[in-house]
């Protein structure tokens, strides 16, 4: 039997309860990261097998972890430079009490307007309707308008759990927008849920979520354990990195893209270079132009490649016995050098500053 698991808090439950980890030291703090894969329709962001890091906390009730859990999030964003393109939309969903009379209120509501609601939604009414508040369809998000809010169903101990969240946000400087629609799609999760989200992948907009499950483990077979964590999908984190100009296509894995304009007695000549390139400084990162193509479209390919710089040998470099290096990013520079063959190990390691 294979089991392809759709998440991972579960599973970090399961292991810390198997392991005993809970019942020695209730108060947590752990990390993972590995596959995770999902069933439905696979589109950009939503990949049939993907990547998450995730974080989880156990025993620790109140609102100070969640907003610690918040601002590792935040702290991570500003480090990527990316923290002007992810906003934090933070919500309460109450108790399993309070959020079943809302359930009932919204089912009431949403009963009337059936056969309005998308083909999801109409689905969801039966399963998991507070799923409906998240649809993507303007049509049922216009229905909602009217709808019955969850907050006025709150208990009093989720309205000041979540005013005191609030409150560690504003003091801790982090933007936030309270989205009362914003829900969780687990019914093991209680009171805090938040979401980093960005307008720059279209509609799968949500690089991180997370909030609180204080019920899981009971429900897992241990002690009541409060928890909380979140989990960031690393492809659509990529994907971001991407699309604000963070990142390029490949960026990062190799140092020098080589460039090979001539024939295959050059391109022999282009290779054996590279190989011992690579023996006399082994940490740099060397790709080689396969495959042929003019100059100009082995230029596109380097430029592509987010390399640093590219290294070019055609008939006059074989003939003076030099290699062109041509910075392809703007902080490198902009000018192209010519340096003697058995200087390219030196000059290769001055540029690295190794």
């Amino acid at each position: 039997l294979l089991t392809l698991r759709p998440e991972g808090t579960a599973g970090c439950v399961r292991a810390c309860l198997q392991s005993g980890l809970l019942h020695a030291e209730p108060q947590q703090r752990l990390w993972y990261a590995g596959p995770m894969f999902r069933y439905e329709n696979t589109q950009k962001g939503r990949q049939r097998q993907f990547h998450q890091l995730g974080v989880e906390t156990f025993g620790m009730p109140g609102a100070e972890i969640d907003a610690e859990l918040i601002l590792l999030g935040y702290r991570l964003w500003k480090d990527l430079g990316i923290d002007e393109h992810i906003n934090l939309q933070v919500n309460t969903i109450g108790s399993l009490e309070s959020r079943q009379a809302y359930k009932n209120a919204l089912v009431g509501y949403l009963s009337q307007y059936k056969e309005q609601l998308d083909a999801d939604s109409q689905r969801r009414l039966d399963t998991n309707p507070l799923r409906i508040l998240d649809s993507k369809s303007p049509s049922t998000q216009a229905l909602l308008d009217n709808a019955p809010n969850l907050h006025d169903y709150l208990d009093e101990d989720s309205r000041q759990h979540f005013s005191l969240l609030c409150q560690l946000l504003e003091k801790l400087g982090i933007p936030y927008t309270v989205n009362s629609r914003l829900v969780r799609g687990l019914d093991y999760y209680n009171k805090t849920v938040f979401e980093w989200v960005t307008r720059s992948l279209g509609a799968q907009g949500t690089v991180c979520a997370g909030g609180r499950y204080d019920g899981l483990v009971e429900q897992l077979g241990g002690k009541p354990v409060s928890a909380s964590g979140f989990a960031i999908g690393l492809e659509r984190l990529c994907l971001l990195l991407a699309a604000v100009g963070k990142i390029t296509e490949s960026q990062g894995n190799i140092d020098a893209y080589f460039v090979v304009a001539g024939d295959n007695a050059l391109y022999a000549e282009a290779l054996s270079l590279a190989e011992k390139l690579r023996e006399e400084v082994p940490d740099f990162r060397l790709q080689m132009n396969c495959g042929g193509g003019s100059f100009k479209s082995q230029m596109k390919k380097a430029d592509k490649s987010g390399a640093a710089w590219a290294l070019i040998v055609g008939s006059n470099e074989l003939e003076s016995r030099t290699v062109m290096i041509k910075p392809l990013r703007k902080e490198y520079g902009a000018e192209q050098e010519a340096i003697p063959m058995e200087q390219l190990a030196v000059k290769i390691r001055q540029m690295k500053n190794y």
